[in-house]
């Protein structure tokens, strides 16, 4: 168990959730930006590790199966987290309500993401999923902030999502080696939900932005930057061969 993993998801997290505090005037446009590079990363590095590591298994037939299962579990999620894990800011006119459907949906998700770190040996994954949680837990911080939650229980509750990713990866290390209950044989399964999961996620971010579907430039350069270092981190790790 590599501590420094930890410590990035937990920390990009952390910072980007409490962030809310120091901002002063509206970095929609930096997040906007953020994503989209994030969004790519993601589906690149989807297309290039996880799905063909996940076919590398015995059950090649059901790996499918569980990716449409992760597709539609996102899209399940999205009904009670109204998009935060895009970044999306929504107005809560429900002032000191708890948005209890959006920190429950939003923590499954950090937590299932977390989980094909087991099997990232060339780290790629790990800053994808990093970069993606900053404005996911950014918009979190905002929307308990326009429903006047005060700043010790904005903290603690963005602490609770920091932890999820980490703890997602803590969780499939134990399965991978089989310290956690045998499920090992189970891990090539779970990865397919996080592949369908990661596919709705970056589709999504890099598709429902765009107005008329053009692209700003700015946008394109974040995704061209975000496909561009997925792919050198793919050549360099050996994969071309």
């Amino acid at each position: 168990m590599e501590i420094w993993k930890l410590l990035i998801l937990f920390l990009c997290a952390f910072l980007g959730g409490t962030a809310i505090f120091l901002v002063k005037s509206d970095k929609s446009q930096l997040l906007k930006l953020i994503l989209s590079f994030s969004g790519a990363y993601l589906f690149a590095i989807t297309v290039l590790h996880l799905i063909p590591d996940a076919y590398q298994g015995g059950e090649h037939e059901e790996i499918g199966i569980f990716i449409l299962i992760g597709f539609l579990l996102q899209i399940l999620l999205e009904q009670f987290s109204e998009g935060v894990e895009h970044g999306h800011i929504h107005k809560h006119h429900d002032t000191n309500a708890f948005p209890l459907g959006i920190m429950i949906s939003l923590c499954l998700h950090a937590f299932l993401e977390g989980m094909p770190l087991a099997k990232d040996q060339h780290n790629a994954l790990i800053y994808g999923i990093a970069l993606h949680h900053i404005p996911a837990a950014f918009a979190l911080a905002s929307i308990l902030m326009q429903n006047q939650f005060n700043r010790t229980k904005i903290v603690m509750y963005v602490g609770i999502f920091a932890l999820m990713a980490p703890l997602g990866f803590y969780v499939s290390e134990g399965l991978s080696n089989g310290t956690i209950g045998g499920m090992e044989n189970y891990f090539n399964r779970i990865m397919g939900i996080v592949i369908g999961i990661f596919l709705h996620i970056s589709t999504t971010i890099l598709f429902e932005s765009s107005v008329d579907h053009k692209v700003s430039r700015k946008k394109m350069i974040a995704v061209l930057c975000g496909v561009g270092i997925a792919l050198i981190g793919y050549f360099s790790s050996g994969h071309s061969h």
